[in-house]
């Protein structure tokens, strides 16, 4: 699984070296789908994740070992992140794969049975308080509305986020016999956003988008940005 992080943090792509050159917080999230996960013991339940188990704070803290060690990435030289973030020691964890909802790495085109890491540069975690939505219209416009403030709220077209939903918000979709993808298309219908709102100026904030964008439509993440 380390193997197959680094081999990925090395790709193109994802693109280790812009990432580390970067002064926002992000770092990589490992993401771990299939047998593999099971097997070593990684945490996919409660606090998946914290702390408290070995092999999801070990792979994280290997990957981020060989990037200042093997590829010289320390704060201050390569790393050039303003603040950074305490998931940069390590950000690592399996996903509770559900039959009905399908999985991370079967949606990005793998079999259910084949093992997978999945990296993603990170900022950081945030969490998102509904304790009343018990209808997947209203917490779908929860999410969007706090996946908007990403950034800024008024920043759009270039940025990702990864979306881990709870057990009891999972529930509620579930319940509804609303699936992954149609959660996905509904989510990222409510993350279009009139360019009015987030041109330069708008709502009294001068950080925002040029004024050539105010009679669009425009989608808060770019096109596979959203996992």
């Amino acid at each position: 699984v380390v193997l197959a992080a680094v081999e990925g943090a090395c790709t193109d792509e994802f693109n280790m070296h812009g990432l580390l050159a970067t002064t926002w917080f992000s770092g990589p999230v490992i993401v771990v789908n299939g047998p593999i996960a099971r097997a070593i013991g990684m945490n996919n339940d409660v606090n998946a994740l914290g702390p408290g188990n070995r092999a999801n704070a070990t792979i994280g803290r290997a990957l981020q070992l060989v990037v200042r060690n093997v590829g010289g990435g320390r704060p201050g030289g390569v790393d050039r992140a303003t603040l950074g973030q305490p998931g940069k020691y390590t950000a690592c964890f399996a996903e509770h794969e559900d039959t009905e909802w399908s999985s991370l790495h079967v949606e990005r085109g793998w079999r259910a049975d084949q093992s997978t890491v999945t990296l993603f540069a990170g900022e950081g975690v945030r969490g998102v308080v509904d304790q009343l939505s018990r209808t997947p219209e209203s917490l779908t416009r929860t999410f969007a509305a706090c996946l908007r403030s990403t950034t800024h709220p008024k920043l759009a077209l270039v940025f990702d986020a990864m979306l881990v939903i709870s057990p009891e918000h999972l529930r509620v979709y579930r319940e509804a016999g609303w699936s992954r993808a149609r959660f996905r298309a509904e989510l990222e219908a409510l993350l279009t956003i009139p360019g009015a709102e987030l041109v330069r100026g708008a709502d009294g904030i001068e950080e925002g988008l040029p004024e050539g964008f105010a009679q669009l439509d425009l989608p808060k993440f770019r096109d596979g940005g959203l996992l």
